[in-house]
């Protein structure tokens, strides 16, 4: 099966990604936005704006 150039982008950001999340930075950036994504009021917020995107509450 040929790979379309769409799968090969999504595999060299998918690498690049990944490689970052291993440096000092990335992992810092991730510590970050795991605690805020622990914070119950950045959750709420994430709630309501998934909400409003698949059309929910308006």
């Amino acid at each position: 099966m040929a790979v379309t150039a769409r799968e090969d982008i999504m595999a060299g950001l998918l690498a690049r990604l990944k490689a970052y999340s291993r440096t000092p930075q990335g992992r810092r950036n991730i510590a970050t936005a795991r605690r805020a994504a622990a914070d119950p009021r950045n959750r709420a917020k994430a709630r309501s704006l998934l909400g409003r995107f698949r059309g929910g509450r308006r």
